[in-house]
């Protein structure tokens, strides 16, 4: 995974073994099926974008590095589709609005 779409937090009131709602399962670049939990859906300049949180923590560089991907709509409302953001500012600013949403319920680590 790109570096520049992982960012870090530590969730406070994770608890191991617990079950977990919200997982999504996506394909990497190479058709694997990797799981990761939704954490929230942020919106910037008229944009969506997905933090997301992956449960195989093998999956990132550094354990508790979320993914932010762009919400695109599809021609079937039933499906949505999740692509890259290469820009970093906009992940840095998606990044920023979700740390101040969520400072409360997590640690943070810049």
């Amino acid at each position: 995974m790109s570096e520049d779409l992982n960012k870090k937090v530590e969730n406070e009131n994770e608890n191991e073994g617990e079950e977990l709602d919200n997982i999504l399962v996506l394909n990497d670049e190479e058709g694997n099926e990797v799981e990761f939990e939704f954490l929230d859906l942020i919106e910037y300049e008229g944009e969506e974008y997905v933090v997301l949180l992956p449960v195989d923590e093998e999956e990132t560089e550094e354990p508790g590095e979320v993914v932010i991907l762009k919400l695109e709509d599809t021609e079937s409302e039933e499906e949505e589709s999740y692509v890259s953001v290469e820009d970093e500012n906009v992940l840095n600013k998606v990044f920023e609005k979700f740390k101040e949403k969520f400072e409360d319920e997590f640690n943070f680590v810049d």
